[in-house]
């Protein structure tokens, strides 16, 4: 076997597991469950507004991902219960001569809520990024979801010219699926400065919670400043059941403040709390 050969089936990777579960204990949202192999974890849990909400914060240590390595996460809610999750920083998927995984599974028992909110995911030129995830409401369970995708590094120039990314969202509500999207990109696709594609922008991101808002509140949120300053280009959809929203963005943090002023307006609306950011987007 020659050098080149060795090098490449002995490159180390990282396989990590998280594992949680939350439950209503009285008034108050407790964590029952966190495993975990590798190098995932969450850090000491927060009620930062109160008992009712449960906040965690995930922590890669390595602060990267590269080829070979595999992160799996999942999170159960159990009735009544409500979390939030988030996370200390940006993704990073390194370049990599093969693929590298993350899977997520979250499951939110009736009555439950779950905020799932983290920070950017930046891919790298080069990087071969796949991800999959998969979200169960059971009866009136409740989700607010965001991602932030930020192709190639904007602020060092760097246009994503090479690599793939590879991302699957399946959301099932008492087992029918409700919601079904793949998205797969490669380095200098077409599909990078298309107007029916990403349009020059580097960065795009997806919001999608459960329930319905007026007409009066989805103008609003469709006048946020950062959208008519022409920092962020998006919009929303109202869907039976499920309001989705987009945008695209030269920057992640016009894409970061468009979603959290979002979360602001609809958090009240949809989920019946006034929004406390988390003291670890300030940081």
């Amino acid at each position: 076997m020659n050098a080149s050969a060795d090098t490449a089936l002995f490159t180390p990777s990282w396989h990590a597991e998280l594992e949680l579960a939350y439950a209503l204990d009285g008034a108050t949202t407790r964590p029952v469950q966190r495993r975990h192999i590798g190098p995932l974890r969450v850090q000491k849990h927060l009620h930062a507004e109160g008992p009712q909400v449960c906040q965690h914060i995930i922590v890669h240590p390595p602060g990267g991902i590269a080829g070979g390595d595999r992160l799996d996460i999942s999170a159960r809610v159990g009735e009544g219960a409500w979390a939030q999750l988030t996370s200390p920083g940006a993704a990073k998927w390194y370049r990599a001569a093969g693929p590298a995984f993350q899977r997520v599974e979250l499951s939110v028992e009736a009555g439950a809520t779950l905020e799932w909110l983290p920070q950017e995911t930046i891919v790298f030129s080069g990087a071969q990024a796949e991800l999959e995830t998969r979200i169960e409401l059971a009866d009136d369970a409740r989700l607010f979801y965001w991602d932030m995708v930020a192709l190639g590094r904007p602020a060092a120039r760097e246009r994503f010219a090479d690599g793939h990314f590879q991302a699957y969202l399946d959301i099932l509500r008492n087992g029918t699926l409700i919601w079904h999207e793949r998205q797969r990109i490669e380095g200098n696709d077409g599909l990078l400065d298309s107007p029916i594609g990403l349009a020059g922008q580097p960065v795009f991101a997806t919001l999608i919670a459960t329930g319905e808002i007026d007409s009066d509140l989805l103008e609003r949120c469709r006048e946020l400043p950062c959208a008519a300053s022409g920092q962020v280009r998006g919009d929303l959809t109202q869907l039976p059941g499920l309001l989705v929203a987009r945008c695209l963005a030269s920057e992640a943090l016009h894409a970061r403040a468009w979603l959290i002023d979002l979360w602001r307006l609809l958090r009240p609306a949809l989920l019946g709390r006034e929004a406390v950011p988390p003291r670890i987007w300030s940081t």
